[in-house]
């Protein structure tokens, strides 16, 4: 089925910011549309809200007047849900309640034609279970908008067991007349985004919980060294507290107690507390004038090396060894199966593998081991996470600092985790992405995009664990799991058989 043309009315229910947001980008794409809520003025509460949005643009010269004018105008306020008769799609923005949104779209199917496309703005609830009582079951679909809306992109199309595949395909179509990026997905718990962001946070309060680290370093390394936008734990406190919490209980008790959606003890215990992030004043950070940031930690300057011999194959450590060029440094080579750096004589180098530092010292006796996290770019990254054995000196680790200090690099010691922060985080993002795959949820290209344009990762995972190399993705989940004896690492069975296969998953 084709996109609805902008001569068909857009019905909107809730006129709170999801509504009002919803409201606004149909009338944007030329729709006339009718935004009903049961509050009195609040319909026109939102309206007033959203010119005053537009208004601001056409200070900053991105529309004009006439724009503005003319795209409010096409919004009219109801009262009155038998208002929403000739809509030929009509969105569902009200409270994440099973019983509410059923009793909404029953009131809905009584007032609209046979034809009209019936959607739900849910971020969790099952649209098979939403559309079990109705008449017409196979003209309801998901449809998943991300706040704020005018400004994200993503929108998921979810389709229940009874939904019309015609009816997906015109929202689909429609979603995308709309400028929005949309991506197909089954109802499932958490859909895409709220099931394949569970380890971003997961990995980061695990870490805490382990005091790897503080959590400005912690942050800051997902920052720099990932390139996410936001460390997980000040989105957290953006979010609030209480709400991550829920949303990844509720995905929890969805899976049936599946432990790779845990949830954490650490955030229980601030959501406890009322230290609910910026909205309380105070989560993992304190949110006040009175109170300096805090910075994330940083280690001392250091000597650099004096001798480096790259083990095995040297094309990992270009990106370190290249800017050495014409440095005292002497830079020597050695061949081998195996792949590292050997810094005066003291200790390895090399990228964590999801084993400790120490244990990997145990289990290859020699030098001690020194560990990198994963960058997201190692060459243009401005921070670089490490953490050494514990049968590494003081003395053992400074010419590793001295050495990426002398390449620009800010260097963050953390304890010795297995698998570090941004490495363990981002193969369970796409151990999870592999899993909604594997499962029939979406297709691999949805997970990208769905993670790119819904909570902006500067990289898909699936794409991004490819370049990583699937093997090594799996080895890292491998020696999480036997670090843990936990069923939270297990590995996807698609990851598995990409790697049979010849590592190869999209």
């Amino acid at each position: 089925m084709p996109a609805l043309t902008p001569e068909q009315v857009i019905g909107v229910v809730g006129a709170g910011t999801m509504g009002g947001g919803v409201a606004q980008i149909a009338a944007a794409s030329g729709h006339p549309v009718r935004l009903f809520d049961l509050r009195e003025d609040a319909a026109g509460s939102a309206i007033s809200r959203i010119d005053t949005a537009l208004a601001r643009l056409v200070v900053k010269g991105r529309m004009s007047q006439a724009q503005r004018i003319a795209l409010t105008s096409r919004i009219q306020p109801c009262n009155d849900v038998a208002q929403l008769g000739d809509c030929a799609l009509v969105i569902e923005a009200v409270a994440e309640e099973l019983a509410v949104k059923r009793a909404v779209f029953s009131d809905l199917e009584q007032v609209t034609g046979p034809d009209a496309i019936l959607a739900s703005n849910t971020s969790s609830l099952s649209i098979t279970a939403i559309a079990a009582e109705l008449k017409r079951p196979e003209r309801l679909v998901g449809m998943h908008f991300f706040n704020p809306v005018p400004l994200m992109n993503l929108v998921e199309v979810i389709t229940g067991l009874r939904t019309d595949e015609g009816v997906i395909d015109s929202v689909f179509a429609t979603a995308t007349a709309w400028g929005k990026h949309p991506v197909r997905a089954r109802s499932t718990p958490g859909f895409i985004v709220n099931r394949v962001a569970r380890p971003f946070y997961a990995e980061a309060l695990r870490a805490i919980q382990e005091q790897a680290t503080d959590v400005a370093t912690l942050d800051a390394i997902m920052r720099d060294c990932g390139g996410f936008r936001m460390g997980p734990l000040e989105l957290t406190d953006l979010i609030g507290q209480d709400v991550n919490f829920a949303v990844t209980c509720a995905v929890f008790n969805a899976f049936y107690q599946d432990p790779r959606f845990t949830p954490s003890l650490v955030q229980q215990e601030l959501v406890l507390g009322g230290l609910l992030g910026r909205k309380s004043g105070r989560g993992f950070y304190q949110y006040s004038e009175q109170v300096d940031p805090i910075e994330p930690r940083t280690a001392a300057p250091a000597a650099p090396p004096q001798r480096i011999t790259m083990v095995g194959d040297p094309r990992p450590f270009q990106a370190l060894l290249d800017p050495l060029a014409g440095e005292t440094i002497e830079i020597r080579h050695q061949d081998s199966q195996k792949q590292f750096l050997e810094i005066d004589e003291r200790v390895r180098l090399a990228v964590t593998d999801g084993r400790s530092a120490t244990q990997r010292t145990a289990d290859e006796p020699g030098l001690p081991w020194v560990v990198l996290d994963l960058a997201l770019d190692l060459d243009a990254t401005p921070r670089i996470a490490i953490a050494a054995a514990d049968q590494a000196s003081e003395a053992d680790t400074a010419p590793v600092i001295g050495l990426l200090q002398r390449l620009g690099k800010a260097v963050s010691v953390i304890d010795d985790l297995p698998g570090m922060i941004v490495m363990r985080t981002v193969c369970m993002l796409a151990n999870e992405g592999a899993d909604a795959v594997n499962q029939g949820v979406c297709s691999a290209a949805a997970v990208d995009l769905a993670m790119q344009k819904g909570v902006n990762y500067p990289r898909g995972p699936l794409a991004w664990a490819q370049s990583i190399g699937l093997g090594s993705v799996v080895q890292v989940l491998d020696n999480l799991a036997g670090t843990y004896g936990e069923d939270r690492y297990r590995v996807s069975p698609l990851l598995r058989r990409a790697v049979a296969a010849g590592g190869n998953l999209l």
